[in-house]
Parts: C-alpha cells; sequence; structure tokens
C-alpha cells in the first residue's frame, strides 16, 4: 500500500513509537491522525506537521472515545487506510508482593489499555478501511498492532504487560484470516528494549542490565527503526498475519 496521500490513525502517537511513526507517515507524504491523552504534546506535533496531522484526544479502551477519534479524522482526511497501534502502559508488580497480592485493578487497567484499547481501535478503523476501494493488489487497508518481546519471554514482574502482549499476539492471525476478504491486512510488530519514554524512566543501572543482554547491536532499538518498520509492512503486501521482532537477538531473562 502507497503511503503518499494515505491516511493512518497512530495511537500513543504524541510519544515514542507513535511519534517515530506519525513522522515517517507525514515525511513519505500520507496523512496521521494522532490519538493520546497527552494533550500538549499531541497538539504541539500536529501543529509543528500542519496540514497532515491533526490530533485527537482519546482514550483507547474508552469505546464513545475512539469512536470520535476515528469520526473525526475521516471528516478531516476523508478515510482511513491504516491504523497503528502504539498506546499501551506497564505496571511492574509481583503476582505476590511484600504487601500480598497485586491489586486486581492494576492488572485489569493494563489489560484494559494495551489488549482491550488495541481491539477496540483496530475493530472501529476496520469498519473505515471495508469502505475504501481495493488497490490494485485488493487491499482495503492495513492494521499494525504493538506487542513485545515481554509476550514470549517475561520478566518476574511483568505478568500484567506479558499477558496484555502475548493477547495482542494470539489476536494477530485469527484477525488477519477475518479481514482477508475485506482486503485487509493485520500484523504486529514485537520491539525489544527501545529508547521510549516508558525505558527512559528506569534507573540507570536497570538500563545498563537490560543493554548487556542485548547481543546486537548492544543497544537500545531507537523509534525511527519502529517507523522503518512500520513503512516497511505498509509497502509489502504479501506481509500478513505476522508478529516481527525487533529485538537485536534478545531473549529476556528472569530478572
Amino acid at each position: 500500500m502507497k503511503i503518499k496521500d494515505h491516511v493512518s490513525i497512530v495511537t500513543g502517537g504524541a510519544s515514542g513509537l507513535g511519534e517515530a511513526t506519525v513522522r515517517a507517515i507525514v515525511e513519505a507524504g500520507g496523512k496521521a491522525a494522532i490519538f493520546d491523552l497527552a494533550d500538549q504534546r499531541g497538539a504541539e506535533l500536529a501543529k509543528e506537521l500542519g496540514d497532515a496531522a491533526i490530533y485527537c484526544h482519546v482514550d483507547v479502551a474508552d469505546e464513545k472515545s475512539a469512536e470520535d477519534g476515528v469520526a473525526k479524522t475521516v471528516e478531516a482526511f476523508g478515510a482511513v487506510h491504516s491504523v497503528v497501534n502504539c498506546a499501551g502502559i506497564g505496571i511492574a508488580a509481583k503476582v505476590v508482593g511484600k504487601k500480598g497480592p497485586m491489586p486486581l485493578d492494576q492488572f485489569s487497567k493494563v489489560i484494559s489499555v494495551n489488549l482491550v484499547g488495541t481491539f477496540n481501535v483496530t475493530r472501529l478503523a476496520a469498519v473505515r478501511m471495508i469502505e475504501n476501494a481495493p488497490n490494485e493488489e485488493g487491499e482495503r487497508g492495513v492494521v499494525i498492532n504493538t506487542a513485545s518481546v515481554a509476550a514470549f519471554e517475561g520478566q518476574i514482574g511483568q505478568a500484567a504487560y506479558s499477558a496484555s502482549k502475548a493477547g495482542i499476539v494470539g489476536m494477530t492471525l485469527p484477525i488477519a484470516r477475518e479481514f482477508a476478504d475485506h482486503g485487509i491486512r493485520v500484523v504486529t510488530i514485537a520491539p525489544g528494549l527501545f529508547e521510549t519514554p516508558m525505558f527512559a524512566s528506569l534507573p540507570e543501572k536497570a538500563r545498563e542490565s537490560l543493554k548487556a543482554q542485548l547481543p546486537f547491536p548492544s543497544r537500545f532499538g531507537r523509534p525511527a527503526e519502529f517507523a522503518m518498520m512500520v513503512k516497511c509492512i505498509l509497502s509489502i503486501p504479501v506481509l500478513n498475519g505476522e508478529t516481527i521482532r525487533l529485538d537485536s537477538a534478545m531473549r529476556m531473562q528472569a530478572r
């Protein structure tokens, strides 16, 4: 699918992987709707990018909020050709810690934002994609979701985060098979350690410990590299129903 004149919804688009994706799409001649709760950052980014971007205050886990964001995108740009789900949170907590069991609302919150939010925006955007005229390959749209290597090798304290990301991996193929009849592809990216606000908040000792687990290149991934993968997925019609690891050959240790 050509990115020029392409309209993409990017959740979590005001920072990190999402921001890099928004910038890459606009630089390639596309248009982007930034879905986020960071109003100041989102509005500033949209203003910087001009007519090629809009900001929508969207809680991805809330049905009405996401519906309004999709409607605003169609009103501004006339269509939705892809959605890149980058919105996510992480709460580190043992299932049973020194103060007792992990609060259930913490687990539910991570699942709600990461997994339910991804599903929510996917289903609402797909309704709009189905309305598109197919291109020469029969494509009407592309869904790109963000999982994590934690979906496969979750560390101690990552039960909620790993479960949410494993859920994203698990629904990739079923949705790709369902959407095939409509010419909509579904692909998931599973990043390893990337320079995002989530990792920037870690203590330096923890960052160095994690970096030591990266075979090559032995550095955190750059958001622009994630965006490069998004562009590749959009451009390769046969890439469908797959989860792609971006992790420097990393396999996470237990701690």
